[in-house]
């Protein structure tokens, strides 16, 4: 047990921002002892780009506690051009591959989490 390195984890869930029609996804860590991280301690895992703009500590809709959450309200704009470049592509975007773009998305506003792609997403450039 001494090789190995403790880290930080997150338990992530995606609600339905009904406000703003789109996804909003939500963080809750744990520190390396696995204890529940501080909402706060979270946007030191966030692109310094992002953090306290794009993610903010707002009360989980479904859960009795303060999360860090990417905050909706530029999903679809990004969203949309990210299908849109897809569909110049060539490409029709399915259910599916939609989900896999937004994580990829995602991705970029907290680049310290591993996601596992079951499958890839070319959203080209644009």
């Amino acid at each position: 047990d001494d090789k190995i390195l403790r880290t930080r984890t997150y338990d992530l869930s995606v609600t339905y921002d009904k406000y703003y029609q789109t996804p909003r996804f939500w963080l809750i860590g744990y520190d390396e002892s696995r204890q529940l991280l501080k909402p706060e301690l979270a946007l030191e895992d966030v692109s310094a780009e992002h953090a306290e703009k794009t993610v903010t500590i707002d009360v989980h809709p479904h859960l009795p506690l303060s999360s860090a959450s990417i905050h909706p309200c530029k999903h679809a704009h990004v969203m949309k051009r990210l299908v849109d470049n897809l569909s110049e592509g060539g490409k029709e975007p399915s259910v599916e591959l939609y989900l896999v773009i937004f994580l990829k998305f995602i991705a970029s506003i907290v680049p310290t989490i591993d996601y596992d792609y079951t499958m890839a997403a070319d959203v080209g450039s644009g």
